[in-house]
């Protein structure tokens, strides 16, 4: 059980930190898993229990916790989220709530498809020049879309002879 909460431990060290090695998490972080993993219910356990929680149990001077100090945080937290039972008992309570849950972005991938949006971004109905900015796919080509692009192979246009030359020169050796 505990392998499942270091799993999530680090999933959530890293959330929104490049430089992090998922070996140690922040406060930010530490209530942002509190709350997504439902450890954290408003009533029983607020988000001043757990920030004075992780104020316990952190190095006086360090900002971040390791794993092992999480799961005396844990401990603590699962005191009062589950008041009554043994120790060892909410320990497990909170590895369940953690089991599988990954850092929430809420509201970041979702795109608006509100009345007429649709319609509108179907590539397939463009037509003129807006018809050419985008392949069979409903992808964008980019500048390749918007410009006219010349070839640069250093022959006219019309030429039918166009990349003969080379040819023609390993003939003659």
């Amino acid at each position: 059980m505990a392998s499942e909460a270091e799993k999530t431990f680090k999933r959530f060290a890293v959330f929104g930190e490049s430089s992090s090695s998922g070996v140690e998490i922040n406060n930010k972080n530490f209530s942002k898993l509190c709350k997504d993993c439902g450890i954290m219910d408003g009533k029983m356990v607020t988000s001043t229990d757990v920030d004075i929680v992780f104020s316990k149990v952190k190095d006086k001077n360090a900002r971040t916790i390791t794993f092992p100090q999480f799961q005396e945080a844990m401990k603590e937290l699962g005191q009062k989220r589950f008041k009554g039972k043994n120790p060892d008992e909410t320990l497990e309570n909170i590895y369940k709530l953690m089991e599988g849950k990954d850092p929430a972005t809420p509201g970041v991938t979702k795109a608006t498809t509100v009345g007429g949006v649709s319609r509108l971004t179907d590539t397939s109905k463009y037509t003129g020049s807006h018809k050419e900015r985008f392949d069979e796919s409903g992808k964008g080509k980019g500048i390749a879309g918007r410009e006219e692009r010349s070839e640069n192979s250093g022959y006219v246009s019309a030429y039918k002879g166009a990349g003969t030359f080379d040819k023609k020169k390993k003939e003659s050796k």
